[in-house]
């Protein structure tokens, strides 16, 4: 398993290289890898917190948690990513659960709401998520809400 080094920060006080390597990772999987032109850079980025995970200089692995109320009632994680050459050896799980666990932190609460890309449903689920609703398109990718409790 690969030494990664974990940090959670808030907008203002990422640096310019975090904040490049967050644009640059989730454009490179988001954009170009799922063959997805959209908006990735939003207002939500400055009322985030941001999960990022490093290996040296190289950030492999990232999500941004959401205050609640601002997209959902309840808090929420998304822009969930890992690097193409990373995935598979257990950083998701690892990046998921430091999401969870940084939510319960900052906003004492047990609930977090996300909007998964339907494929990952199963992984989702072996982080006790719950699917809601019905599914439908987002930027052209079948998503589903699922809820933590």
């Amino acid at each position: 398993m690969v030494e990664l080094k974990w940090f959670i920060k808030s907008f203002k006080d990422l640096n310019s290289d975090e904040l490049f390597d967050m644009y640059y990772l989730r454009q490179e999987v988001f954009v170009v890898e799922q063959n997805c032109p959209y908006q990735d850079c939003d207002e939500k980025d400055k009322n985030s917190y941001h999960l990022l995970a490093y290996d040296g200089d190289l950030l492999v692995a990232y999500l941004r948690i959401v205050e609640p109320g601002y997209s959902y009632f309840e808090a929420s994680i998304g822009r969930v990513v890992t690097k193409l050459e990373y995935r598979g050896k257990g950083i998701g799980n690892i990046l998921m659960t430091k999401g969870i666990e940084s939510v319960q932190s900052l906003y004492h609460t047990p609930t977090v709401r996300i909007s998964a890309q339907q494929y990952l449903i199963p992984f989702y689920t072996s982080l006790k998520f719950e699917t809601v609703g019905e599914s439908y398109l987002e930027d052209d990718i079948p998503h589903i809400e699922m809820v933590y409790r």
